[in-house]
């Protein structure tokens, strides 16, 4: 039993430090390029870029960053006319009556 308990402790011990070292190097940029001389390629896939971009399915590529273009045809915003429609249900009086009292 006590031998049981100390290797789930050893290995939770060990689990946790992988995972810290991963969010370590998934914060540093700089620090896992010397770990990964090819950790700046868009085809790069290990645990780090798992953790760094949220998914284990597939690690996206880095989203380029531009300055967005202003389309024409949204510079100017066309004015908006309010137009007033009556209630329909509020002329039939479904609702304004209660149900049938049994007698």
């Amino acid at each position: 039993m006590r031998r049981s308990t100390a290797s789930r402790a050893f290995v939770a011990i060990v689990t946790s430090a992988a995972f810290l070292w991963t969010l370590t190097l998934s914060v540093s940029p700089q620090l896992h390029e010397r770990i990964h001389p090819d950790a700046n390629r868009v085809d790069h896939s290990c645990a780090i870029t798992f953790v760094a971009s949220g998914s284990y399915n597939h690690s996206p590529a880095a989203a380029m960053i531009a300055t967005p273009i202003r389309a024409v045809e949204f510079s100017q915003i066309a004015a908006l006319n309010s137009i007033w429609i009556p209630p329909l249900f509020l002329g039939a009086h479904i609702f304004a009556h209660a149900p049938p009292a049994l007698i």
